[in-house]
C-alpha cells in the first residue's frame, strides 16, 4: 500500500488545513485523499474541495459554524467521507447545523450535533425533484437538543434515495418535530438507532415517513417517550413538497420491524398509507392506543389510509393509560387492514385484556393475557422471558437499554 506524504509536507502545502496529501501513487482519475481537520474554517474549506475518494477527519473539539454545501458528489468506488478522526472522542457541531444539497455517495460518521436552532442535519434534493440526493450513509451519529420549539426535526431528509441511517441516537429536537423526518424518501433503512425525547411532547414524531415516500425500512430501533407518535407511517404534506410527484398516497411499502418502543400515545400511526406492515415489535405502556389509522391529506386522487398489518407484535399497556387498541379517524379503510398473532397483556389488570382489546377487524390467531415475563422492565430491559411466544422484538438490541440509560 502507497505511503502516504508526511504529515509536515502536507502543512506546509496548504498551512493549517491538509495533515495528509494525495496518496502517492494513486491511479489517475482514482483519486484518494484524507484532509484532517480541527476548526470551523478548515472544515469548510475542506468541503469546498471534496472530491471523489476524499475522506475528511474532523479532530475532537467544537465546531460552531453553520455550514451548507451543494453537489458534494462521490462515485460508487469513491465516495466522499466525512468522519471523527478519533470516534471514541468525536468533533461537536455546537448550535450550528450542516445542510447537503443533492448530494450522491457521501457518508458521515461519528459526528454530534447539539443546540441546533433549526434542524440538526439537513440532506435535500436542491430542489430538484427529478435528481434526487441518493447513496448516503449516516453511521453514528449523535443529534441532541434541537429546537427546542416548532417543527424542529434532529435529521431531515428531503428527497433522498438510497439511504442508511445507522446506529444513530437522536434526542430531544423540536416539540413539534421529528427525530428523523423524510419527506419523498425511496429505498432506505434505519437500523439500531435509539429515539428519546421529552414525555410531554405530545405533537412530535420518532420517524416520520411522508410526501410519496416508497420503500423505507425502520427495524431494531429503539424509542423512548419520542413523542405523541413514535412512527409515523406516512402523515400529512403540502402538494407542492411531494417528492417527485404525489402519487396519491403519503406512504407505500413501509416496515417496521424488531423495535421497542416505551410510552408516547400512539407508538405507530397509518396515516394516509397505501400497504405497511408493522411487526415482532414490543410495545411497553402506550399512553392511549398502540395504533392510530387516520387520512390527513383529503384530497380525492388520495386514497384512504388502507392495507396495513399489525403482526407478531407484542403490546402490554396498563388500563389506567388506555383509550383502546386501535383510534381509527374518519375517510379510512379500517377494513382493509390485518391484525394476526399479536400478544396482549394488560400489566394492572391481565384478566381484563379480552376486554379491553377493541379492534376494527377480527384478529387472527391472538394472545390475550398471557404474561410476556420481561427481563427487568423497571431498568428498562425489555427481553422476553416467556416461552413459546412468536412475537416481539427478536434479538436484544432494541429491547436493551444501553448502558448508563437507566
Amino acid at each position: 500500500m502507497p505511503a502516504a506524504v508526511p504529515p509536515a509536507l502536507a502543512s506546509a502545502a496548504i498551512p493549517g488545513l491538509l495533515s495528509v496529501l494525495l496518496l502517492a501513487g494513486a491511479v489517475p482519475g482514482q483519486a484518494q485523499s484524507t484532509v484532517r481537520v480541527a476548526s470551523s474554517a478548515q472544515f469548510a474549506q475542506a468541503l469546498s474541495r471534496a472530491e471523489p475518494g476524499t475522506t475528511i477527519l474532523l479532530e475532537a473539539g467544537t465546531y460552531r459554524r453553520s455550514l451548507a454545501d451543494r453537489a458534494l458528489q462521490g462515485t460508487p468506488a469513491q465516495p466522499i467521507v466525512i468522519a471523527a478522526a478519533a470516534p471514541a472522542d468525536p468533533p461537536v457541531f455546537a448550535g450550528g447545523s450542516l445542510q447537503l444539497s443533492d448530494p450522491a455517495y457521501v457518508e458521515l460518521r461519528d459526528l454530534v450535533f447539539t443546540g441546533a436552532s433549526g434542524n440538526g442535519l439537513n440532506i435535500d434534493d436542491g430542489g430538484s425533484k427529478a435528481t434526487p440526493a441518493h447513496h448516503i450513509r449516516l453511521i453514528g451519529l449523535v443529534i441532541r437538543d434541537v429546537g427546542p420549539r416548532g417543527n424542529r426535526d434532529g435529521i431531515k431528509l428531503s428527497g433522498v434515495d438510497d439511504f442508511l441511517v445507522q446506529d444513530c441516537t437522536l434526542e430531544r429536537w423540536g416539540d413539534r418535530g421529528s427525530g428523523i423526518d423524510m419527506v419523498g424518501c425511496h429505498r432506505g433503512t434505519i437500523a439500531g438507532c435509539r429515539f428519546r425525547h421529552r414525555e410531554k411532547a405530545s405533537g412530535a414524531n420518532g420517524v416520520q415517513t411522508k410526501g410519496s415516500s416508497r420503500e423505507i425500512t425502520v427495524r431494531h430501533c429503539r424509542f423512548e417517550h419520542p413523542g405523541g407518535r413514535a412512527v409515523n407511517v406516512g402523515g400529512s404534506t403540502g402538494l407542492a413538497f411531494f417528492r417527485p410527484e404525489p402519487a396519491g398516497y403519503e406512504a407505500k411499502q413501509i416496515t417496521v420491524e424488531d423495535c421497542t418502543f416505551i410510552g408516547s400515545a400512539a407508538p405507530i400511526a397509518f396515516v394516509g398509507v397505501d400497504g405497511a406492515t408493522v411487526r415482532y415489535n414490543t410495545i411497553y405502556r402506550p399512553r392511549r392506543w398502540a395504533v392510530r389509522i387516520l387520512q390527513e391529506t383529503q384530497l380525492p386522487a388520495f386514497v384512504a389510509s388502507r392495507n396495513g398489518r399489525f403482526t407478531h407484535n407484542v403490546i402490554a399497556f396498563r388500563s389506567d393509560e388506555w383509550s383502546s387498541a386501535v383510534n381509527v379517524g374518519p375517510g379510512t379503510a379500517p377494513e382493509t387492514f390485518v391484525f394476526q398473532q399479536n400478544l396482549w397483556y394488560c400489566l394492572d389488570r391481565p384478566e381484563r385484556t379480552r376486554s379491553l382489546v377493541r379492534l376494527p377487524v377480527s384478529e387472527v390467531a391472538g394472545t390475550y393475557g398471557t404474561d410476556p415475563r420481561f427481563a427487568d422492565p423497571d431498568k428498562g430491559d425489555l427481553r422476553i422471558r416467556a416461552a413459546g411466544i412468536d412475537a416481539g422484538a427478536r434479538g436484544s438490541e432494541a429491547a436493551l437499554p444501553v448502558a448508563g440509560d437507566q
